[in-house]
């Protein structure tokens, strides 16, 4: 029996692991819990000093994901001494992710399956935003969401998520929006398919507004389900996008998830106007320190939904700035912080277009595009449906072969080196014209007018081939110094 085996063996099912009850009762004891925590603690040090002298390509990305290991370990220090973590959910929380890191999609039947057939393991999760709804009408909404019928039936968002368990193993689910908790469809909403699908974990991005002490507490009972909240940055900067009001709604949202014991996180939107607001010392001490924020994932504006404009996107300066600091907040004030762009050398470049490890997005229509920010769709899943079709076929759609042909080509699974800097990961925008070589040759649909008018207009497709220029020139000799400068013995 190897480690992974024997790692799940010791999980247990939902109602056993008798290794896993005992751990969850220690981590739960202050005493216990200190003690494990600086035994942790002392290893992960005695592994970043070995790693610092390791004549080793992956040097820093190692000390990457050695620094988030720490940093989560401390988190869940935090809230359970705070007691902001029930002892049920956390059981079951750390049961579930055990499974996803101790048997990942590759190492199931259904991935080994999948691997045989297709060479490469699949996806590891799957974004759907099941409805267009929503309930603010944030300025720049990357899905323009408002008020919107536009939504997936109920059998149609069932069925997504079971064949994504069945043919593909993954172990999560991502809903978006519009609104996740506006969407209803034959008198069901998202926490129902999280009930009926027990067997997966649910990171769900919500504005928070609509997140009272029932929902909550419903919450805590599915105990598989976690909210990222959105702001903007404080009080003004939340309210300036997201409208008057907001702020102590989303801080009353906060309180009952606290009060209920579900762990929830921050999402945040860094523009050129809030980026050096978003890890702001204040920003962190209010959101992590008296909310209890469990983790914090940021992403960068896309000049793509309502209103899009390229003014509003961080520049190459802020974007290294904010690289920078979150890996010093991580280190130092060990907070887990997850940067969709500034983290694509622990994720090894772009995870969109379903790659090995990676995600698909649907949208509300059914629309199949390769990530929630790249607004062109190469499958609709009702019509694949209609023939007969599975998610495997959508998989292999030509658009987004291409781009995983792309991701192969610029590293990932090899090495970092000179020939792909995984600090400008992001196809669409990073590596504009490409990407457009791409819509030209397979013709993917644009989901909405918003993304059709992007592919007409000149001086939208100039602004960001010159972005990438830019961000390529500035963050090269950072990525040669900081990841492919190794000692050589």
């Amino acid at each position: 029996m190897d480690a992974l085996q024997l790692g799940a063996k010791l999980m247990g099912s939902p109602t056993s692991g008798p290794l896993l009850d005992a751990g969850t009762r220690l981590f739960f004891s202050d005493a216990a819990r200190t003690m494990i925590v600086r035994a942790a603690d002392s290893y992960v040090r005695r592994k970043l000093d070995a790693n610092e002298r390791a004549a080793s390509p992956w040097r820093r990305i190692q000390r990457e994901r050695l620094l988030m290991a720490r940093t989560a370990l401390h988190t869940v220090d935090r809230l359970a001494a705070r007691r902001a973590l029930s002892r049920p959910l956390a059981r079951r929380v750390v049961e579930t992710w055990g499974r996803a890191f101790f048997l990942p999609p590759e190492k199931q039947p259904v991935g080994l399956r999948f691997k045989a057939e297709r060479g490469c393991a699949p996806p590891f999760f799957i974004v759907i935003g099941p409805g267009h709804a929503c309930n603010l009408g944030c300025a720049g909404c990357y899905a323009n969401s408002g008020e919107s019928a536009a939504r997936l039936p109920w059998p149609m968002l069932d069925r997504i998520i079971a064949e994504a368990r069945e043919q593909w193993g993954i172990p999560l689910v991502v809903f978006s929006g519009g609104e996740p908790l506006a969407y209803r469809s034959e008198g069901k909403g998202v926490l129902d398919v999280v009930e009926k699908h027990p067997d997966c974990m649910y990171l769900m991005f919500t504005n928070g507004t609509l997140i009272d002490q029932q929902t909550a507490a419903r919450m805590a009972r599915l105990k598989t389900l976690t909210p990222a909240v959105s702001v903007e940055g404080l009080r003004e900067r939340t309210e300036e996008r997201r409208g008057a009001g907001v702020f102590d709604r989303i801080l009353r949202a906060m309180d009952c998830l606290g009060e209920a014991g579900v762990p929830f996180g921050v999402s945040v939107t860094a523009t050129r106007s809030n980026c050096d607001e978003v890890l702001s010392d204040e920003f962190l001490d209010f959101f992590f320190g008296e909310r209890g924020a469990f983790y914090g994932f940021l992403f960068h504006y896309m000049p793509i939904g309502r209103s899009a404009t390229l003014q509003r996107m961080p520049t190459p300066e802020q974007r290294i700035r904010l690289w920078r600091r979150t890996w010093e907040v991580i280190e130092n004030r060990r907070i887990f912080l997850f940067d969709f762009w500034n983290s694509g050398p622990l994720a090894q470049g772009c995870v969109s277009a379903g790659r090995e490890g990676g995600y698909i997005y649907i949208d509300w229509n059914g629309k199949v595009m390769p990530c929630v920010f790249a607004p062109y769709s190469a499958a609709n899943i009702h019509e694949v449906y209609a023939r007969g079709g599975t998610l495997d076929d959508v998989w292999s759609a030509p658009f987004f072969q291409a781009i995983r042909r792309w991701q192969n080509d610029y590293g990932y699974g090899r090495a970092p080196s000179d020939d792909g800097n995984w600090l400008r990961p992001c196809p669409i925008r990073d590596h504009h014209a490409l990407f457009r070589e791409w819509v030209d040759a397979h013709h993917p649909e644009p989901e909405d007018e918003a993304a059709a008018q992007a592919l007409r207009d000149e001086g939208y497709y100039k602004g960001l081939v010159a972005y990438g220029k830019d961000l390529a020139e500035f963050s090269q000799d950072v990525w040669e110094e900081e990841y492919c400068c190794f000692p050589k013995s």
